[in-house]
């Protein structure tokens, strides 16, 4: 950290950027570009080192966006953001891991906890993530089976020429941008801020969704189906608890979503109720492996209602039953 001008306090300096194996390139003879405070850091705004390389034939120039602390906050590479360990985003690693997000955004409140932040790793304290979390087995398991583990060059292939999708681009094979037709959809409106802090990520949000269909919990036609059914609960399990252990592993729905929870001691199972489509669905995909409950495992299904109208409203408790796996 620069000494000599004190309004350069807390602007970052480093020699080497944090990159995960992908955005670095297949290239061993890489060259970058080093620019001390060249740009403010796409989360915190502070000042940062900024390196640029190109990662090998066929690709775009490449720069990093966030600055150190920020990337080892969240255990992300500095240019793509995602985790350094499962190549994932944020949020689905978070939801999994069921870690809280406690990075503010606001401009004032977010550079004074990344300055905290960085004044703690350099008194030798661990990162956020390398702290050790509530992470059940469940959720370590769903991280394993999402992982990616071989870097994905094509990633880093260039960007559509905007001239070309105008019809203007006269540069033929010797423009360096790619020639194609852009593909309108939800994927393509991303930004760093959602992409760091694990919020409303479509890429997440299409992994997640992926993954609890191939899990079984494929959310049904019927929109008024907001319950989820629990099966296979301890013998010590009460509302109370479940009410708890639900709360605690779905830190990124406020619980004031949480409608009710309707325990059958008798049945060792549960139905946990939600107020909106939208939270039963992401608690859906954040229990695609299950919940641990007292080291047991409890079996998640979808909830439907009883009546023969698939337009009926659901009713919660014992007069809904779970649909067929």
């Amino acid at each position: 950290m620069p000494k000599a001008d004190i309004n350069k306090a807390g602007w970052e300096q480093s020699e080497f950027p944090i990159l995960c194996e992908t955005c670095l390139g297949p290239n061993p003879f890489i060259r970058m570009s080093k620019q001390e405070f060249g740009r403010s850091c796409g989360t915190c705004a502070r000042p940062f080192t900024v390196f640029r390389w190109n990662p090998g034939s066929g690709a775009r120039y490449k720069t990093t966006v966030i600055c150190q602390t920020c990337a080892k906050v969240k255990n992300v590479c500095q240019t793509c953001l995602l985790d350094l360990e499962y190549g994932l985003p944020t949020q689905v690693r978070d939801t999994a891991l069921a870690i809280q997000n406690e990075a503010p955004t606001s401009d004032i409140n977010r550079e004074y906890y990344a300055q905290n932040m960085e004044n703690k790793m350099e008194d030798g304290n661990k990162s956020l993530m390398q702290v050790g979390t509530r992470a059940t087995s469940a959720g370590k398991e769903m991280l394993k089976q999402l992982a990616r583990t071989n870097p994905y060059y094509k990633r880093n292939r260039p960007h559509i020429c905007s001239f070309f999708v105008k019809g203007e681009c006269n540069r033929g094979d010797e423009c360096p941008f790619r020639h194609e037709k852009p593909v309108e959809n939800e994927l393509s409106h991303q930004n760093i801020q959602d992409r760091y802090h694990g919020n409303n990520d479509p890429v997440a949000r299409k992994i997640m969704a992926n993954h609890s269909e191939a899990q079984g919990l494929k959310p049904p036609e019927d929109e008024n189906i907001t319950s989820l059914f629990l099966s296979s609960l301890p013998a010590s399990a009460s509302e109370l608890s479940i009410r708890t252990y639900v709360i605690n592993s779905l830190p990124q729905i406020p619980s004031s979503q949480l409608r009710s929870v309707v325990h059958i001691a008798k049945s060792r199972c549960a139905f946990i109720n939600f107020k909106d489509r939208d939270s039963a669905e992401r608690a859906a995909e954040a229990w695609a492996n299950g919940l641990d409950m007292d080291d047991e495992r409890v079996h998640v299904k979808w909830g439907r209602s009883k009546g023969p109208s698939k337009s009926a409203t659901p009713t919660a408790g014992p007069s809904a039953v779970p649909t067929s796996a």
